[in-house]
């Protein structure tokens, strides 16, 4: 626990300076895409294909995404999916994340209506928008929290 606390520590500024960029992020609609395409691939591919795609404007025109990720993306096919999906729902995400207040609330809606979102991906959503009171736990941070001694996992 001390070594946790000892990195917190060093890293709090930088921390706190992310989640208030992220208060900043208006750009729902690539943010959600973006959050799409990050599992099971890098995070820096996913923003490099979202580049793309933003550049291509797709959200206002009818581009089919798959030759942008095919080289970059795992499952990029599902994913192609996923992206028009959203993007063909997207005033029904919209008018959610407008009038859901509560962030619990507002999760379940996107886990239940985008396909291709589970929990991890709808709170890293959220929590990329501004949203604070979601905690994002996947095995990786589990895992670490355990060797710390900070819990224990069954």
């Amino acid at each position: 626990m001390k070594k946790l606390l000892e990195s917190y520590k060093k890293s709090k500024s930088q921390i706190k300076a992310r989640l208030k960029d992220f208060e900043n992020n208006k750009d729902y609609f690539y943010e959600l895409c973006f959050c799409l395409l990050t599992p099971q691939s890098s995070a820096k591919r996913a923003d490099v294909c979202i580049q793309e795609l933003k550049q291509l404007d797709f959200k206002n025109k009818d581009i089919n995404p798959v030759k942008i990720l095919e080289k970059k993306i795992r499952f990029h096919n599902n994913k192609s999916n996923y992206l028009k999906e959203a993007k063909n729902n997207y005033k029904e995400i919209e008018k959610a994340l407008n009038n859901i207040k509560d962030s619990k609330e507002l999760r379940e809606f996107l886990v239940k209506n985008i396909k291709g979102y589970g929990y991890k991906e709808a709170s890293h959503f959220l929590r990329n928008i501004g949203y604070k009171n979601l905690a994002i736990l996947d095995r990786h941070i589990l895992k670490n929290l355990e060797e710390l001694k900070v819990i224990k996992i069954p």
